[in-house]
């Protein structure tokens, strides 16, 4: 099945490395990275390094922003025209990567999956996040904080033969290198299931390529992520790459189609879509509601250390603009929160979590509550 695709070679930042993962609950992943960058230069001389600024910005504002279509609002493009006024620091590194062999004396046939090994030198740009924070809420763009929904990716591969298999890393490597690389640039937390005794006797191939979004989401239960996406994929004899994809998030189920001649382009339009998606329902706009408050009940704070470690959680979540101390009673205690966007957001924010467990709380879609009651779990 692998000799159907086409062969390639794909550097893949560091910032995003999940690939198939151990058996602990993942919930929400945080995300790092999301304010340095990459970038392979030619030379170590001021042009290029113009250059890489540039599409370094880029690239971080599609990571915090989560969607690449704000790189065509005009305070971005001249933002990343000016890109070293945003710079915090950088440095180089050279690195070993492998190309494709191109040898004229040598048949395409027997060149082909060819690679000889080259030495790539690469600078490390880092830009201050405070400035990028203060760029995108000037623009008027929302901003995704690095504590980010876990996608758990189930795939099915069918041969031109007809013959079926679960995408696993040892077997189908290019095709989670394509995934880890979109993962990589837009920092989307994917993980793979073990496929152990366990997932086969849950989830079989068969019901997987058929989509059955029951059996998909049971088999998904013991890893806790916080969406699914499924899809299958069918190798046609012409080279083509045919399949159906199925996104569940939210108690809610998309089904959508596929089809290209390229690996990486079939990839990553279920992954440009889903990442999107969630991007718009988590993604901060600072301006957009101004002043809302909410109260926060904690129960099982036994000690300073649990008092201080809550508050320590609370400050840092990306909604929260200012925290008060309001009430103590005994274990219980009601924190006053300022926010930054709306009490849904907050609710939504705290579920990828597992340090606050939910009691009796019921927020509206209209993110009307003035009080969530949870337990302190850590």
């Amino acid at each position: 099945m692998i000799a159907q695709m086409k062969k390639f070679a794909l550097h893949i930042p560091l910032l995003l490395t999940l690939s198939f993962i151990s058996l602990e609950p993942s919930m929400a992943l945080q995300v790092s990275g999301l304010y340095s960058q990459q970038i392979p230069v030619a030379n170590d001389g001021e042009a290029e390094r113009g250059r890489a600024f540039s599409e370094a910005l880029a690239a971080v504002v599609v990571k915090v922003s989560g969607d690449p279509r704000w790189l065509e609002n005009p305070a971005i493009e001249r933002a990343i025209a000016d890109a070293q006024n945003y710079v915090e620091a950088t440095s180089y590194i050279s690195e070993s990567i492998e190309l494709p062999l191109e040898d004229n004396t040598v048949s395409a046939d027997s060149n082909e999956g060819q690679f000889y090994t080259a030495e790539q030198r690469i600078i490390f740009v880092k830009f201050a996040e405070t400035l990028i924070d203060e760029l995108l809420a000037d623009s008027g763009i929302p901003a995704w904080d690095g504590n980010r929904p876990s996608v758990l990716v189930w795939m099915v591969l069918q041969s031109s033969a007809g013959d079926r298999e679960f995408l696993t890393a040892d077997s189908n490597s290019e095709i989670v290198k394509v995934m880890q690389g979109f993962a990589a640039a837009r920092g989307l937390p994917i993980i793979f299931p073990v496929l152990d005794f366990e997932d086969r006797k849950t989830l079989s191939e068969n019901i997987a390529w058929n989509l059955d979004a029951a059996a998909i989401s049971n088999a998904s239960q013991r890893y806790g992520a916080d969406s699914i996406l499924a899809g299958r994929l069918h190798f046609t004899a012409s080279g083509e790459l045919v399949g159906l994809w199925q996104f569940q998030f939210q108690e809610e189920v998309d089904v959508f189609d596929g089809f290209d001649s390229e690996l990486q382009s079939y990839l990553y339009g279920p992954l440009n879509r889903i990442t999107t998606r969630l991007a718009s329902y988590f993604a901060i706009l600072p301006e957009a509601i101004d002043g809302e408050t909410i109260r926060l009940r904690i129960d099982g704070i036994k000690n300073l250390n649990a008092y201080s470690s809550l508050l320590n959680y609370v400050e840092n979540l990306g909604l929260v603009a200012t925290v008060t101390t309001a009430e103590v009673d005994g274990e219980r205690i009601e924190l006053q929160l300022s926010l930054k966007g709306d009490t849904r957001q907050l609710y939504e924010q705290i579920a990828l979590d597992r340090d606050l467990l939910p009691i009796n709380n019921t927020p509206d879609k209209s993110g009307l509550a003035t009080l969530l009651h949870y337990r302190w779990t850590r």
